[in-house]
């Protein structure tokens, strides 16, 4: 890495690498036909399923057992109508959730045990879920015509749960269509019929859906996780479900052209500004995406080689702090158990040691049964490469320096500390106004943190987003200038961004992400880590201030003023001490209530705000604030 690097936000880019491999007639020849491409044991294989299972057989149907006698849950129409009226989406996507997760895991069961026993009450599952009139939940259907959350007949809406049922009912129907004409040759029709209608036929004649980026122009319009969730979701749907070469060609490169979109808008650095709880539906969806479309055409076609791909995979070891910490910016949660079933697969496709690695480290410090839940192929992938990651040395370092020019981020550890920056705008996916903000964790554990996101509700995502107090500049580290906190849009961001690892820095202006009230020409933030502290320092210039500056500092613990210029942090075994200037600034702190179960599942009930305010108003000036681990 050079010494010095600086590099604002590259322009739009329009890769197309999928589009460059293959077109409508190259794919015509390359598609492996017949779901011949599929390496999974046929059901009647038993001795195939026994192997491919091993261990795992009697839990699957253990876990199958559980739901022979469920009692499938009806969603009333008031279910769907909540949403809109108090912008809740439990009453609807709760029971919702807990049938399809009952199919799931009678079909794994029969799979495993291969008898019948369980076809009855998938039949009735499976059955129970095609009588809706909609398979979206109530927060998604809004985007439907008629608009609204009450579901329309033949209003078919394409997103994240719409897909991933049709997907799973399309292995099913795959594996499980000539168990089901013995039972009565109607149902396995209807179940194409239905699949077909909602999703393939809408897939190929409408481009309204947002997620499709049929409509992107450049890289102002965004493309996240909804583009590659569901496009591998559909995806799998063609590939189970057509037979016609011309048709699932057609299918199959439309597919392409839509997570081209996705590839064209990320950036080269591979970071995702979405965050770590959003990586496995992100870049994990765009790998499931991309492992597929390598399986159907015997290998043809594969992005594997990219540099991109790669580096959107290792994004997801370089984000890890430790003991289930991860660097959360944007709506991610700080604590996330990661998927190292799908980091395994991802670092076999892309020849990453570091990725296959750090999947048998995460399998040896936080082993859990595989779960099968809503994505039917991730949890087939998971059985099959449960014993491979043994194989794999368990390892972790950490990188002593770790950019990402163009998404903005930067990483830097030593042996006790780990600290996170970033840069960026305020217009980011999941976006909360941050733009200079940091973490920083002493032993692997968060003291000065990102609060991160209340449960989703009907105002998350709405004009009022930034009215929650976790969105907001003030509830970030970060200071708040002549009064004034930062502000939403992706004209408000960094400039004069800059790493340096040979010095062990980080800085960028971010006077450009305050309006203009704020009067600030000048406010260049400088972190630099030394082997026993972080230093921090703002170097600042207004035009005619009328309101003392603030400094904001969220922890995890306890903050006490020991003393003029020194206030002691103390959270979760570890201490630290926050130094500044006491001729300059003046502190306090209060108390965050913490009320949200999204959050104190995190944190608990509780978080500290230290605040440093400015004794006088002035146009220029520099602040230094220091952060040293202590001994408790």
């Amino acid at each position: 890495m050079l010494l010095l690097i600086t590099l604002s936000a590259r322009a739009y880019q329009e890769r197309n690498l999928l589009q460059k491999q293959a077109d409508i007639q190259t794919l015509t020849n390359w598609l492996v036909m017949d779901q011949k491409w599929v390496s999974y044991p046929d059901y009647t294989d038993r001795k195939g399923w026994n192997d491919f299972l091993g261990d795992n057989t009697a839990y699957c149907i253990e876990q199958g057992e559980k739901y022979l006698n469920y009692q499938w849950q009806v969603i009333k129409a008031t279910d769907y109508m909540a949403y809109s009226r108090t912008g809740d989406r439990s009453p609807m996507s709760d029971p919702y959730n807990a049938n399809i997760h009952a199919i799931t895991r009678l079909f794994i069961a029969e799979l495993a045990e291969g008898k019948g026993r369980f076809l009855d009450a998938l039949l009735d599952g499976v059955f129970h879920v095609c009588e809706m009139t909609s398979w979206s939940i109530s927060a998604h259907i809004v985007v439907q015509r008629a608009g609204g959350t009450f579901p329309v007949k033949n209003d078919h809406v394409l997103e994240l749960v719409s897909t991933d049922v049709a997907a799973t009912f399309s292995w099913i129907y795959y594996f499980l269509h000539e168990e089901f004409d013995k039972i009565t040759p109607q149902f396995s029709k209807r179940l194409y019929e239905e699949i077909n209608e909602r999703i393939l036929i809408p897939y190929m004649t409408e481009d309204r859906f947002w997620w499709m980026a049929f409509r992107a122009k450049d890289g102002n319009s965004l493309v996240n996780n909804w583009n590659t969730w569901c496009n591998s979701n559909v995806l799998q749907c063609f590939l189970l479900l057509e037979n016609d070469p011309e048709k699932l060609a057609k299918a199959v490169h439309r597919s392409m052209v839509s997570v081209d979109k996705y590839i064209n808008y990320n950036k080269s650095d591979g970071a995702c500004e979405e965050g770590p709880s959003y990586w496995g539906h992100s870049a994990g969806k765009l790998f499931d995406y991309l492992d597929l479309i390598y399986q159907a055409t015997d290998g043809k076609l594969s992005l594997f080689a990219e540099p991109t791909i790669k580096n959107m995979g290792e994004y997801i070891s370089r984000s890890y702090v430790g003991n289930g910490w991860v660097v959360n910016f944007a709506d991610a949660s700080a604590r996330e158990r990661l998927d190292y079933h799908l980091i395994a697969r991802y670092g076999d496709k892309v020849e990453s040691k570091e990725m296959e690695e750090f999947a048998a480290y995460l399998k040896k410090q936080h082993y859990q049964p595989i779960s099968v839940e809503r994505d039917m192929l991730r949890a087939l992938e998971a059985f099959r490469y449960d014993k491979q990651i043994d194989s794999f040395a368990s390892v972790h370092p950490h990188k002593p320096y770790t950019w990402y020019p163009e998404t903005e981020f930067c990483y830097q550890a030593n042996p006790n500390l780990f600290l996170a920056t970033k840069g960026g705008h305020n217009d980011e996916s999941h976006n909360h106004n941050d733009v200079g903000t940091f973490n920083l964790y002493i032993n692997n554990t968060p003291l000065f943190i990102d609060i991160g996101v209340e449960t989703y509700t009907g105002k998350t995502f709405s004009k009022d987003r930034y009215s929650i107090w976790t969105m907001q500049s003030d509830y970030h580290n970060l200071p708040q200038i002549n009064g004034q906190q930062q502000k939403y849009g992706r004209s408000y961001k960094a400039s004069q961004v800059k790493a340096n690892p040979g010095k062990k820095t980080f800085s960028l202006d971010i006077a450009g992400a305050y309006p203009a009230e704020a009067g600030v020409k000048k406010w260049q933030r400088t972190y630099r880590l030394a082997s026993h502290a972080l230093y921090i320092e703002d170097d600042f210039l207004l035009d005619n201030p009328t309101t003392p500056n603030q400094q904001h500092f969220i922890v995890w613990g306890k903050a006490e003023i020991t003393q003029p210029g020194t206030i002691r942090i103390d959270g979760n075994g570890e201490a630290a001490e926050l130094s500044y200037n006491p001729s300059q600034l003046n502190a306090q702190t209060e108390i965050l209530e913490v009320k949200d179960p999204r959050l104190t599942h995190v944190w608990g009930n509780e978080l500290t705000r230290i605040t440093l305010k400015a004794s006088t108003t002035e146009a220029r000036g520099t602040y230094r604030t220091t952060i040293k681990p202590i001994k408790k």
